[in-house]
């Protein structure tokens, strides 16, 4: 993918905590901080996942269908 300038501020800490890494590490800044994002995108989209199933698990249809579909499965198992 092409990747693109932009412009941005961060508090000081922040940016001396990136500076202090990138030196020690050997790794350029914009690599720690797109690694942080990736992360934290990850975290994000596991996060949104956790979500979806908890409301899952509350509606009364999801359930049926999901032990309907178990019985439909054991019953698979079974047949020789």
């Amino acid at each position: 993918m092409k990747p693109v300038t932009f412009t941005s501020t961060l508090p000081a800490e922040v940016w001396k905590a990136l500076e202090t890494y990138a030196v020690k590490f050997k790794v350029p800044r914009n690599r720690i901080m797109e690694n942080a994002l990736l992360a934290y995108f990850d975290k994000l989209k596991q996060a949104e996942y956790t979500h979806s199933f908890k409301r899952a698990a509350a509606d009364r249809e999801m359930n049926l269908m999901a032990e309907e579909g178990l019985e439909d499965y054991l019953k698979i198992l079974d047949e020789p």
